[in-house]
């Protein structure tokens, strides 16, 4: 968890030595990885999977980070324990999705 912590921390002093958080608010994190999500389908529109991964696989990593960079800005504006929410969402998916179905 610590490296978790740290990464957020990079990305955090990254934004602020730039002065960018008064342009990094809740709501415009959202749209943005909105944004990057389309991106990335992008990367994926009229080709096969591995079309797309061969012509495209940079790109699709660098939309990927920038999906994961505004998401951990998200959780940690919110002050949101990212371990703590995905491990709630996987109880609840295991609650609607039992292995017997």
């Amino acid at each position: 968890m610590t490296e978790l912590k740290d990464l957020i921390h990079s990305i955090n002093q990254f934004r602020d030595d730039r002065n960018w958080r008064q342009y990094h608010n809740p709501k415009d994190l959202a749209i943005s990885i909105s944004i990057e999500a389309a991106e990335l389908l992008e990367d994926f529109q009229w080709k096969s999977n591995e079309d797309a991964l061969e012509a495209n696989e940079e790109n699709i990593k660098e939309e990927i980070a920038d999906i994961l960079i505004y998401s951990l800005m998200l959780c940690s504006d919110l002050h949101l324990n990212v371990k703590e929410i995905i491990e709630e969402k996987l109880i609840k998916n295991a609650e609607k999705y039992p292995i017997e179905k």
